[in-house]
């Protein structure tokens, strides 16, 4: 099996309003590979945003949306991993979110 790098595990934040309310509480939501395990995602994280310490990681799969395009029947967008990263209580805040809250 190949060899992925930390960021084909993460593949982008992802920014609402409900994940944003969370970022009080030190819990932040990625877009993930959707075979990338729950280890995997925890050191990716922690590579990628230095001095953060992971304490839990939340993991989830997207269901596929129903969708249809003019006169053609009905089809489905791709299904997608969601992972919510908790960080512990003296871990460092991850800057990116920030300026967004």
């Amino acid at each position: 099996m190949k060899a992925r790098s930390v960021y084909d595990v993460i593949r982008s934040p992802i920014v609402t309003e409900r994940s944003m309310q969370d970022v009080n509480d030190k819990k932040y939501v990625f877009k993930v590979d959707r075979h990338a395990n729950k280890f995997e995602i925890k050191a990716a994280v922690e590579k990628i945003f230095p001095g953060t310490k992971v304490d839990k990681v939340n993991t989830m799969i997207v269901p596929g949306k129903k969708k249809r395009s003019g006169r053609y029947p009905a089809g489905y967008t791709g299904e997608w991993k969601k992972a919510i990263v908790k960080l512990t209580k003296s871990s460092k805040t991850i800057e990116f979110f920030e300026g967004m809250v």
